[in-house]
């Protein structure tokens, strides 16, 4: 019983040691939250799709209780519910211009020509690894729906040519399909970047044309027309540079041959210049092996 009586004196004293220890700790260790931000957390969407610049929602909470970012770099949330962050925490909501998901292709398969069949994976990541999945051009959208699919917000949808096409009123900028695609032919920007390059393929003339109608062929044309640095061909390709944003005009795209620069409209639908072809084909073109 004796020896019983000392064990448990003994662990009795050990517990209080340590309480005391973590009571210390906590003390010296505490880090100080703001209450605010379980409530600004709250407010936002918990989508975390990084569109704001931060790792997730919680982290934009931190950096807007803190002050170091504007309610209106959340692309996600309405118009009202950044106010409300706004007048929550008595700052200004800022003023954030909507940004976009653009793509940089219009090679669709009523223009793009197909050099194989493709079975394997149905997906453009498997495709792009097997050949380039059949199409001829290196360059291409596979339109296998990857973006589609990882799009969270509804803002992609497939057309019937097996192209993607961004609602831009749905769309946060949140770059999930920036990140998906395997040949790299999406990329964000402002709305008001309305002068567009639809293509990315590196050859030029009649080789480019060779694989898709709608293939920017490096004629010049669209540089010539534009403002003086607007647009430079690089690596055979058009080439716009937004810094002159302000500068440009849709009277570059109107002597484009193949319709591969592009003018974009309010809904972010392309516009074609007068000289580009015009092309009523519905159906898709046939495979020519090389």
């Amino acid at each position: 019983m004796h020896e019983l009586l000392i064990a448990a004196g003994v662990m009795g004293g050990l517990g209080i040691i340590l309480a005391s220890v973590l009571a210390i700790a906590n003390r010296v260790f505490y880090v100080y939250e703001d209450p605010r931000l379980d409530e600004v957390e709250e407010m936002l969407p918990a989508t975390n799709c990084g569109a704001c610049g931060h790792a997730g929602c919680r982290a934009f909470a931190e950096a807007l209780v803190k002050g170091d970012d504007s309610p209106s770099k959340c692309t996600v949330s309405p118009p009202e519910m950044i106010e409300a962050i706004a007048d929550y925490l008595g700052v200004d909501a800022g003023q954030q211009e909507k940004r976009v998901a653009r793509l940089a292709c219009a090679g669709g398969s009523h223009v793009a020509r197909m050099r194989a069949r493709y079975k394997g994976l149905q997906t453009c990541r498997a495709a792009h690894s097997v050949a380039g999945g059949g199409k001829g051009c290196a360059w291409g959208c596979l339109g296998l729906a990857d973006c589609e699919v990882v799009c969270e917000f509804d803002a992609i949808h497939m057309d019937e040519h097996g192209l993607p096409v961004v609602d831009e009123d749905k769309c946060t900028a949140c770059g999930d399909c920036v990140e998906i695609c395997p040949r790299d032919l999406f990329s964000i920007h402002p709305k008001s970047h309305r002068l567009w390059v639809a293509c990315m393929n590196l050859q030029r003339g009649e080789e480019a044309e060779a694989e898709c109608e709608v293939a920017c062929n490096a004629c010049g044309r669209c540089a010539l027309d534009a403002p003086p640095g607007v647009v430079t061909i690089e690596d055979n390709l058009a080439v716009v540079h937004y810094e002159y944003n302000r500068l440009t005009t849709p009277e570059c795209i109107q002597r484009c041959p193949t319709g591969a620069i592009v003018w974009l409209d309010d809904k972010g639908r392309f516009i074609k210049g007068r000289e580009a072809r015009k092309i009523l084909r519905k159906e898709p073109l046939p495979i020519v092996p090389d």
